[in-house]
């Protein structure tokens, strides 16, 4: 078996963003992994090569990825780190289920008072994740 090479992760985060440095460091894990950036079996960085990267606390990283791990996106190898999980160690259909309905109540209850018309939301949304998706499955 070969030894997996750490993967860079070209991350960022910012105090401006209303989400936690934490949730920004989860979302845009999932993001690469998703969309093929971050492919099975890849190394991520280590907690404090990520902290340092980022210039934030490497307890911070040790929770983003402990929450990434608890759901199965990456899965730890006693003494060599870090690495994305394969998709059936992933999270189960009810989860799924659950996780869409939380982050559609969530979209929505942010982008109804924004008085956009249904098309231009649906052509938005669609925009973003129809790259992310064709990555995914190409």
């Amino acid at each position: 078996m070969t030894m997996s090479k750490t993967v860079p992760l070209f991350l960022s985060v910012s105090a401006a963003d209303p989400r936690s440095i934490t949730r920004q460091i989860t979302d845009g894990i999932r993001v690469a992994i998703a969309s093929g950036k971050l492919p099975v079996g890849a190394q991520l960085p280590s907690v404090r090569g990520l902290a340092l990267q980022l210039t934030i606390n490497p307890k911070t990283v040790a929770n983003a990825y402990g929450e990434l791990e608890s759901e199965g996106w990456l899965h730890a190898r006693q003494g060599l780190g870090l690495f994305v999980a394969a998709p059936r160690q992933r999270l189960s259909r009810p989860e799924r289920d659950r996780r869409l309905a939380v982050a559609v109540q969530a979209f929505t209850s942010e982008v109804i008072g924004l008085d956009y018309p249904l098309e231009h939301i649906l052509d938005r949304v669609s925009a973003k994740l129809t790259p992310l998706l064709n990555k995914r499955s190409a």
